[in-house]
């Protein structure tokens, strides 16, 4: 019963140390947001989050409770191995692969070499570093040098996506950051494996790089065979959590089995055999998505796991670090920053002129390539648990760099793919407020019903010819020609002004078009009439709003069988009786409550949007300059509150 009773009172503190971490968490995420929009990383309010409840200060949660979280440092790694194999996407590499190869090369070995020696150098001016001897300081500058050449993934895709990047630079800077991160994990085995060799002494003859070839090879079958098990689940007809759920049983279980291969294999056959776990993941992760229909799911997958594990791997590695470590070591931090930026310009100029890729890439770059997150700090919490005597204080130079990397390296990489021309940010948009002008691309039966629907809601309609439509029996509204798809084009229509812009084209064509837009004039109400449904998150992804024939009338024949009477009041069917948004720019309105407004009775307001965001209102919620309310009623009271709103 003794046993019994120690094994529950063991399992209630997990448990009460669980909700401890959650909390905290929380907390976490919340902080995090908030140093977000203040332009800092999200991985910095983690750590700082961590640094905060951890023994350095509130001492919530405690170094005995990180020892007994541990398991989760294991599953962090995993997901952050199986993110970065998932974006090693071997068809979007294909078209500049000979740029990515050298810029690889370049950074890799340039970054590795020079930066390992430079360490090994200033070996005394590194607190940890002082006593040891010249092997083992060999051994920590070739970790060193190792994680110095990891990048961040996320964070590159992050800026990409931010910056609606796309071009040849940017293709490269993905596949090259991508593949690093598989051939950092590689090096790191290799160099993790004759850094424990170095410190312990053992001797590294040919049977010792027989077996770490050995080693290695097998990491890579392990990981076709997990990548199979991977493949095999994502098969299955599974609920969507269950699938996230045995992503991460599957991590942990490569951790688990790696540990019981080195332990089960030292005491049968007199040596250790190290599989490498980030490695098997990568690999698993690079086989379902190259060779498998489960690429988009996997991915999917992931990214609802990934942003929570997240959160608890940074915010424990925050609490397991010492203030007064991670202060004495900022200094040293610093100088290990600019060392990796030199290594990195060299490496980036060698890249260049190898790959010969255009001349106003020689000096920016390195510049993509700057920040660091998860596997950099991955692989610093492997060193740190490999060699405890020292390995902690390593961990915290790593990660004093990597905030630093973090702070300054989006912004060089903004700043970078700006300078090449491949950022397509929305322009600002300079219309005039509420001038109700449409202007409809695109001239057919639909666009002129369109037109004269329009029309009788007070709007003024402009039809525009692209082709040898015939307009002569269009006479009720202004109709322009447009002989070419260009900015000066939309200039001589006038679009920049226009309240709202209808495409009614080719999906081809309509997408030019709403690019132009998006990037030059900025207009938001750009509305697309959908061909193909396969081209949706195109459009998507530049803000229209999409209608796909087909599925709008399937949805209008539900909603009129599940509830006719509303649906003919909201599509204005009901005679005398319409909807409508209405901007909120009347300064004596804002701050109002909405039960102060005095609306008539037959006036219902079904949804107010601000910021992007539809709010749950209700009585006393208070009115805002720049909300856009939504309204049903008939038509006599809808122009008389309209009135009372624009002005």
């Amino acid at each position: 019963m003794a046993i019994n009773y120690a094994l529950l009172s063991e399992f209630g503190s997990l448990i009460a140390v669980s909700i401890g971490l959650l909390i905290v968490a929380l907390a976490a995420d919340t902080i995090a947001k908030v140093f977000q929009k203040i332009k800092l990383p999200l991985i910095t309010g983690f750590i700082i989050t961590g640094i905060i409840a951890g023994s350095s200060m509130l001492n919530f949660i405690t170094q005995e409770s990180i020892q007994k979280l541990d398991f989760l440092f294991d599953i962090a790694l995993a997901i952050i191995a199986f993110s970065a194999g998932s974006e090693l996407y071997l068809n979007e590499l294909r078209s500049r692969i000979n740029s990515i190869k050298w810029m690889t090369i370049g950074q890799l070995i340039i970054t590795f070499v020079l930066s390992s020696i430079f360490i090994y150098f200033i070996a005394d001016f590194i607190p940890f570093m002082k006593e040891m001897d010249s092997i083992s300081k060999i051994a920590v500058a070739i970790l060193f040098g190792t994680i110095f050449v990891a990048r961040s993934p996320s964070s590159a895709i992050a800026v990409i996506n931010e910056m609606r990047a796309n071009g040849p630079f940017t293709k490269t800077v993905m596949g090259v950051t991508v593949i690093k991160d598989v051939l950092v994990i590689i090096l790191f085995a290799i160099c993790f494996a004759l850094a424990k060799a170095f410190i312990s002494g053992e001797n590294t003859n040919l049977f010792f790089f027989v077996i770490l070839l050995f080693e290695l090879l097998l990491s890579f079958g392990l990981g076709i065979v997990a990548g199979s098990v991977l493949k095999f689940v994502f098969s299955l007809t599974l609920n969507s959590n269950i699938k996230s759920a045995l992503i991460i049983l599957i991590g942990y279980l490569i951790y688990l089995g790696a540990g019981f291969l080195a332990s089960s294999s030292e005491i049968f056959y007199t040596h250790e055999i190290v599989v490498e776990p980030l490695l098997i993941c990568i690999i698993a992760s690079f086989v379902i998505t190259n060779y498998s229909k489960h690429r988009i799911e996997f991915s999917e997958q992931l990214g609802k796991v990934a942003p929570v594990i997240y959160i608890i791997f940074f915010t424990l590695t925050g609490a397991s670090l010492s203030i007064q470590v991670l202060m004495s070591v900022f200094g040293i931090a610093v100088v290990l920053f600019f060392v990796r930026l030199i290594t990195m310009f060299l490496g980036g100029i060698t890249g260049v002129i190898a790959a010969r890729d255009p001349k106003e890439y020689t000096f920016i770059s390195w510049m993509p390539y700057v920040t660091q997150a998860g596997v950099a700090l991955g692989l610093a919490t492997i060193v740190a648990t490999e060699f405890p005597e020292w390995g902690h204080s390593f961990e915290t130079i790593i990660i004093a760099i990597i905030v630093i990397n973090q702070l300054i390296g989006p912004p060089l990489f903004k700043w970078t793919l700006n300078y090449v021309k491949e950022s397509h940010l929305r322009a600002k948009s300079t219309r005039r407020e509420h001038n109700y002008d449409a202007l409809i691309i695109g001239i057919e039966s639909q666009s002129i019903a369109l037109a004269q629907q329009l029309a009788k809601h007070k709007w003024k309609p402009r039809l525009v010819s692209v082709d040898d439509y015939k307009v002569d029996d269009i006479s009720e509204f202004e109709v322009l020609h447009m002989t070419d798809f260009s900015m000066e084009s939309l200039k001589k229509l006038d679009c920049a002004n226009a309240e709202a812009v209808v495409l009614m084209l080719s999906d081809k064509k309509n997408y030019e078009l709403a690019e132009l837009i998006y990037e030059n004039i900025g207009t938001k109400e750009v509305i697309v009439r959908l061909n193909k449904r396969e081209n949706f998150n195109k459009f998507h992804a530049l803000g229209a709003l999409i209608i796909e024939p087909s599925t709008a009338i399937v949805s209008l024949l539900d909603h009129f069988v599940r509830s006719p009477n509303s649906t003919s009041l909201l599509l204005g069917m009901d005679e005398g009786h319409d909807s409508v948004d209405v901007e909120i720019v009347n300064r004596d309105i804002h701050g109002m409550r909405l039960r102060e407004l005095r609306l008539p009775s037959d006036i219902i307001i079904l949804s107010i949007k601000r910021k992007g965001h539809i709010i749950v209102s209700h009585g006393y919620t208070r009115l805002r300059l720049g909300d856009i309310i939504t309204l049903v009623g008939s038509e006599k009271s809808i122009e008389d509150i309209m009135f009372k709103f624009d002005t």
